[in-house]
């Protein structure tokens, strides 16, 4: 029987600029292998190859996607192994705990003809320099992006009804947990169940949710109080001794848009744009924010206002969206002399030494 995909990013593009939780993603692993080397070296595919020979052999993966590059991964975990391999290179620099013994360095660039590069190096550089720039550009456009959003969100934080949602929150979380408490020390790690990529918002909410019990989707608006109530829920799981995936916001990393509790098959998550979903099982539920917390009338009320500001929104984002494009054209330029100066014989050596590596590790039947 065939192993199962976990998809999830471990890094994004934000308002904040490049975020990174691959620290928490990587947490508990007992090897790591952190490959280096150019663009077009060969990393995303030397992964995809070991994740799809694991899964042929029955083990569910953990699959890292790349957020500025739709069709590349950064990482797959093996978690009854207990072992990652990952994209080491900027922006996503991954420091080791234990270089070694748990942390081992594959360098790709072994397999690449430095001559045939000098060639280029002036090219080479000068893209590099377009491609940072064109990052920084789509980062300040996330960050006149959130400045709206805290616009948008400061109209219903102001109709709120605190004490209204503080009530919803602990109904969630007495339904959740009750007076059960498990006596261990509770295991969270935090991700991102999407990314602004340069195709647009992606999100992984429905293979991350589908097979669970049950799932609550959250409506609401702006600061009507999703995120304050899935930081409560995560913090109320941790206490309890309950482990928590808590997913983190692709967009502003400091607010959260999902809870998935495992042991009690249950995620909670933010379902409105750009990840609006609605219930398809009889056991969804919605939690709607905007009912219960926010004053009736309000959207009615600032209607020509917040206009406005979704208009404005809208356009930041569009214009971050097309630098990260902008960039991703450019790496593909960049990838190109890499492609053109490796030999690929010797990253299939690498793959299946690696692959030798995790077979020894699997139990004996």
């Amino acid at each position: 029987m065939k192993g199962t995909i976990k998809h999830f990013f471990a890094g994004g593009n934000t308002a904040k600029g490049f975020y990174s939780l691959y620290d928490s993603v990587l947490q508990n692993l007992n090897r790591i292998y952190i490959l280096k080397g150019g663009p077009g070296t060969g990393k995303s595919s030397l992964m995809r190859k070991i994740g799809t020979k694991m899964i042929n052999k029955g083990y569910n993966i953990e699959m890292i996607h790349c957020s500025s590059d739709n069709d590349s991964i950064d990482g797959v975990i093996i978690p009854s192994l207990k072992v990652g391999i990952v994209d080491g290179t900027a922006p996503h620099i991954i420091e080791p705990k234990a270089p070694g013994a748990v942390e081992q360095y594959i360098n790709l660039g072994t397999a690449w003809n430095s001559a045939k590069l000098s060639e280029n190096t002036e090219v080479i550089r000068d893209l590099n320099a377009q491609i940072s720039s064109s990052y920084q550009n789509a980062y300040n456009s996330f960050s006149e992006a959130l400045a709206i959003h805290d616009e948008w969100e400061e109209i219903y934080i102001k109709n709120m009804n605190f004490e209204e949602a503080n009530k919803l929150t602990n109904e969630l979380i007495e339904q959740f947990f009750g007076a059960r408490t498990l006596t261990k020390t509770s295991t969270i790690v935090h991700r991102f169940l999407g990314a602004a990529t340069p195709t647009g918002p992606v999100d992984y909410i429905q293979n991350l949710t589908s097979h669970l019990s049950k799932r609550y989707f959250i409506k609401g608006r702006p600061g009507s109080g999703k995120s304050t109530m899935l930081k409560k829920i995560a913090k109320a799981a941790q206490n309890k001794g309950f482990n928590a995936e808590v997913y983190h916001c692709g967009f502003d990393p400091n607010s959260l848009d999902m809870v998935i509790l495992p042991e009690l098959s249950v995620a909670i998550f933010d379902s409105t744009a750009p990840h609006e979903y609605f219930p398809e099982h009889n056991s969804d539920e919605i939690v709607d924010m905007y009912v219960r917390t926010i004053t009736s009338g309000t959207d009615e009320k600032y209607a020509e206002t917040l206009n406005n500001i979704k208009k404005r929104y809208s356009e930041k984002m569009k214009e971050g969206t097309a630098y990260l494009a902008e960039a991703k054209n450019l790496h593909d330029q960049l990838e190109s002399y890499y492609i053109d100066a490796m030999d690929f014989s010797e990253i299939n050596t690498i793959t299946q030494q690696i692959m030798q590596e995790i077979d020894s590790l699997m139990p004996i039947n």
